[in-house]
This record gives C-alpha cells, structure tokens and sequence, in this order.
C-alpha cells in the first residue's frame, strides 16, 4: 500500500510544505543567532517529514548580499563586493552543513535567477499603480537599511552628544532628503488587519498581537521609500528603467521567497506548486518587514501572503546582548561540540523570550543530558557486561506481566506510552524545549527503572535470564522510541542510536514511535541483534580554565 501511495502521489504532485529562513545578511560573518534561525527551521521540516515521509519538502535559506553595509564590509577587507559576498555566503554553506540543516535550495540575491524576480516584481508593483517616484525626507538608519518615521525614534545621550535613534533597533538615525520611489504602504492598513486576525497567522501569539498593536496604534500608516539613490547604493538591483536609482534592499531581499519558487517563469512555477509559504521562521528583529511589509508587497502584487510565520526571540551571551564592539559574538563553529549546540539551541529557549548563552550552561547540559541520561543509559543496556549476546531481546509475556506489577515499571511504561502524542502536540506548537523536556523526564524514568531492577545482579543469574530480557527489551524499546522522536533535534546522534540498535531505515518514521511494542497486538516478539562493539553516543565534554576542549573519552 504504502508503494502505490507513493506513486499515486508522485503522479498527482501533491503541493510541497514550504518553508523558509530569511536570507541572511553578508556584512559579518555568521553568528550564533542565525544558526538558531536556521535550525529552528530544518527541526519543523524534518519533524514534517517525519510524520509524513511522502511529503515534498522546500527548504530554502540564503544569503542577503547588497547594500550600503556590504558596500563598506567589502572596502574595509580590501575585496570586491563580488569577493566579499562569495567568501561570507560560502561560510554560511559550511556553518549550516556542519550543523545538519538540511536546505533544499540556497538563494543568493547576486544570482540571476533572482535579479530577474526581483525586476519582473518591481514592474507588477509599477502596473498596478503601487509604486510612484517622489521626493522623501525623513530619519534614515544606515545600520538598518531604512527609513524609521518620527515617532518610532527618541533622542539619546551619548559621548559625541545628543543623537537621535531608532527605538526599535537602538541604531542611530540622520535626517535626509532624497528622491525616491514610493511604496503605498497606505493603501494596505485595512488589509493588513483583516490579515492578522487569522489564528496563528504569527508564532508564538505575542508577536501577532505586536504587529496588531503596531497597526492599530497609527492612525496613518505612510508609504515606504522603496530605493535608493545609485550614487549612494550602487551595489544594488538597479530600478528598472531608472539606472540613477537602487531597488531597496529590503524589498530585493523579500523577493528570494519567491525566487525559489521559479518565479517568474510560469512553467516553474506550475511544476512547483509552493506558493505560498507554509511557515517563514524569522527574529524577531525583522518581524515587521515579514509581518508588515512583505503582505503588503504581495497583496499589491496579487500573491498571497504567507500561511504563517513563526518569529523566535534572540540569544544573549553571559546575560549581555551579543555585540562586536563588546567582543562577545559567539561564532558557532568555535564551540566546544557541535552536536551539543544545535541541541542546546533547540532545549533552551522558548521562542517568546529571550535566552541565554554560555559555555558554562552548553557543557553542563550536554553533560548531563546528553552523554549521562541517554548516552550513559544506550552504553549500559548495548555493552557486553549486561548484554554480552548484543541483542534486542525478545519480550515473555509472564515475566513481562511481574515487572509491570512494580510500581517503577508502571510509571515509566505510562509515560512511554503518552510520549508521543504529547511531543507531536510541543512539535506543532514549534515549543521544542516542551519536546525535549517530555523525553528527558521519560529517560530520567528508564534510568531510575535500569538501576531499580538491577539487571547486572541478573546476569549473574542464568535462570533469571527471562527477567533480564524484560529489563533489557524495555530499556531498548524506550531508547528506540525517544530516539525517533529526537531525530528533528539531534539528527545525527538519534540516527546513531538507531543504528546501533539496527532499526531498519523505513521503520523511523513517527508512526514507528506511537506504540510500544508491548501495545501492539498480535504482534510475535523475536530476539533481533545490535551492532557489536562498543558503543559512545556522546563523548563529555571537558573544560580546562584557559578554553574549552573535547576530551576523548576513555570508557
């Protein structure tokens, strides 16, 4: 069955789940914070896969590479904008595939795909009356790429005196005057808001009710310059027809959604179905040029919108906001393990707040969850002390029934058995923290089951050998079950464990989880082999007082 499905759906073109990173900005080299942005995004695409193994998956991620920012970066390391922008885009490449985000497509705006995507929006914007040239004052932020109106601004005392800065960035803003083209923010408040009033439109719900608020707080919501003189932005998409203007970074950049998609080329386009995006995972920085603008753009050009956003909150550092003038940029490729970060990034924050980084709190974590509470648990149920044989062993029914009398048992059987329903509900609510803490709380459980039972006082016992069997079947059975459950958060370590425990690769989808084997009806238990050998899921982490270091570990 599961065959003809496949076919039937690869005949049929099912619509793919889309869904996207912002493309990310090449004036500095990657940070922790787009990491995070970035695994937010491949855990719900795996999880989508997970679920639904015949889903189509888009992915797409990128890098951001005009402006005046890139246009100083590249001058201050002595390279060509082109040079610059290649040596930072490939970092990302490299950041991203040593952190296991599995993208489908990876977007430049110097791409030509893009640049053509770019114009033919640019012109539908001009067709349907949405764009007009005129000439615009107001406070513009360099660091921000953008105008910010009046009242968005406040003024600040700094060493070189009173300044005026964005209150929603803190940047300094300078006051200029230029001709520019015109985007009629103005003709789409009402729409906006009808918009915003669907459910779950924006993840987590704090941040819809922000742009809500942000909405119903101006009375008169101003059009938006929409370019830039060539003069002063000259490594840019050119406007149209108007080579003494640059199209705003912003809007270029918005438009690799749609870039990836094939557009404009309808043929693409009908083969690939994607539009809209399912989920677009942004900061909360930028939630106002996906939740405010970006709409906007795409109503103006008759697209629809995107099915939804989910915005996170950022990292600080040691409690401080990450910054280079303060030094304290964590660049991810530096850390003491990589497996250990990318689940920390997913275990630790909420989405809704901000959270916070150390290598102190890393070591610590991956420590104790990590190599202790299941690698610890995976290497004593696998070894050769307590199963010699290096089995999954069979389950027998009456001995099975005594040890589910002991109360231990019965707690952790129940929990195993609520697991996954509970962890799908945290997965679609993209609360991974809720996910991770359900899975640690049950591995707490099989540990305190493992040293309850006391299986090595069994194996001392040949007649006991149906007990151990029991004790062993269930622990393996619960490391196989967290293990599917994880693979979204920790791809790699989840797909070691598997393997060790020879999970055929067709039977690690989510329906593979929903039932212990014990709850499966009819079903004939047959003792199955591991992989020999001796088994590390998790090498600790060990730190000296002048850096961080992985220590190997010695048994």
């Amino acid at each position: 069955m599961r065959v003809t499905t496949r076919l039937f759906s690869s005949v049929v073109q099912k619509r793919p789940f889309f869904i996207t990173t912002p493309i990310f900005y090449v004036n500095a080299a990657p940070h922790l914070g787009h990491l995070y942005t970035a695994v937010v995004a491949d855990a719900i695409q795996r999880f989508e896969k997970l679920v639904n193994p015949d889903c189509r998956v888009i992915f797409s991620t990128g890098t951001d590479e005009h402006g005046t920012k890139v246009q100083q970066a590249a001058a201050k390391a002595n390279l060509t904008p082109a040079e610059y922008c290649n040596n930072v885009s490939k970092e990302y490449r490299e950041l991203f595939t040593q952190f296991e985000v599995d993208y489908t497509d990876y977007i430049r705006t110097t791409e030509d795909r893009h640049k053509k995507a770019v114009r033919h929006f640019w012109r539908r914007l001009v067709k349907q009356d949405y764009i007009y040239k005129a000439k615009y004052s107001g406070w513009y932020s360099v660091n921000d790429e953008a105008f910010v109106p009046e009242t968005h601004t406040k003024d600040e005392v700094t060493k070189d005196g009173k300044v005026k800065v964005s209150i929603e960035s803190g940047h300094r803003v300078e006051w200029t005057e230029e001709t520019n083209y015109m985007f009629r923010l103005s003709a789409f408040k009402t729409h906006l808001q009808e918009w915003l009033k669907t459910d779950g439109i924006i993840q987590p719900a704090k941040f819809q009710k922000q742009l809500q608020d942000f909405l119903a707080h101006d009375v008169y919501l101003p059009d938006i310059s929409v370019s830039r003189p060539a003069s002063r932005v000259h490594w840019a998409i050119r406007v149209p027809d108007d080579e003494e203007q640059s199209i705003y970074v912003w809007l270029d950049a918005l438009i690799n959604y749609l870039t990836v998609t094939g557009y404009p080329d309808e043929e693409l386009l009908k083969s690939r179905r994607a539009w809209p995006p399912d989920v677009h995972v942004v900061g909360k920085d930028i939630l106002k040029f996906h939740g405010i603008y970006w709409p906007a753009f795409l109503m103006a050009a008759r697209w629809h919108p995107p099915r939804s956003i989910v915005c996170h909150s950022h990292w600080t550092v040691d409690g401080t906001k990450m910054s280079k003038s303060l030094g304290n940029v964590v660049a991810p490729s530096t850390v003491p393990a990589t497996g250990a970060l990318r689940y920390l990034l997913l275990r630790e924050p909420t989405m809704v707040d901000d959270a916070n980084y150390s290598e102190t709190k890393l070591i610590n974590i991956a420590n104790s969850e990590l190599a202790d509470t299941l690698g610890n648990l995976a290497s004593r149920a696998t070894g050769a002390a307590l199963n010699p044989r290096g089995e999954f062993p069979a389950l027998h029914p009456h001995e099975l029934t005594q040890c589910m009398d002991k109360h231990v048992t019965a707690d952790l059987l129940h929990r195993l058995d609520r697991l996954p329903d509970i962890c799908h509900k945290h997965y679609r609510s993209y609360q991974f923290y809720k996910v991770v803490d359900s899975v640690v709380h049950v591995l707490h459980l099989a540990n305190l089951f493992f040293e309850t039972m006391k299986p090595w006082e069994l194996r001392k016992k040949p007649e006991c050998q149906k007990e151990l069997d029991v004790i062993l079947h269930i622990t393996l059975e619960t490391l196989r079950i967290t293990s599917i459950i994880l693979q979204p958060i920790i791809p790699s370590m989840a797909s070691k464990l598997l393997d060790k425990l020879q999970i055929p690769d067709d039977s690690r989808s989510w329906q593979h989880c929903e039932k212990p084997s014990w709850r499966i009806e009819g079903a004939i238990f047959e003792t199955k082999n591991i992989q020999h050998g001796k088994f590390v899921l998790f090498q600790r982490i060990y730190a000296d007082k002048k850096k961080m270091q992985k220590k190997t570990a010695s048994g």
